[in-house]
């Protein structure tokens, strides 16, 4: 997927910035700019009637750029998907408790 055809608001992940030539000064500019690959991107806005410029932000800083520069860097959509969650074994539920037992029991000497 291109940055221009990432809906607005969108978290995606940039995969690289490609060269239209040989040298392209603008790719070379957008990655300078922080347009690099596994640097978080969105869509802040679109121009008027949806077309040029539109406002691209890369970590806390926003840039207008153009669509013809957007199509020049490859994204993927950011997602969180519950599978990345390690589910908690036994053995750490069990560590938890005894850890909260203790500091129970610390409390109530304490009191």
């Amino acid at each position: 997927m291109r940055l221009s055809e990432l809906p607005r608001r969108t978290v995606a992940i940039v995969k690289s910035v490609d060269d239209a030539t040989p040298g392209d000064p603008v790719a070379r500019r957008l990655r300078d700019l922080g347009f690099v690959p596994g640097e978080s991107v969105q869509i802040v806005t679109f121009g008027p009637f949806g077309k040029d410029p539109l406002v691209a932000q890369v970590g806390y800083t926003r840039f207008a750029l153009r669509r013809s520069e957007a199509d020049r860097i490859a994204v993927e959509v950011a997602s969180a998907t519950v599978s990345s969650i390690a589910p908690a074994s036994q053995a750490d539920m069990a560590r938890t408790a005894d850890t909260t037992d203790a500091s129970d029991s610390d409390a109530q000497r304490i009191a």
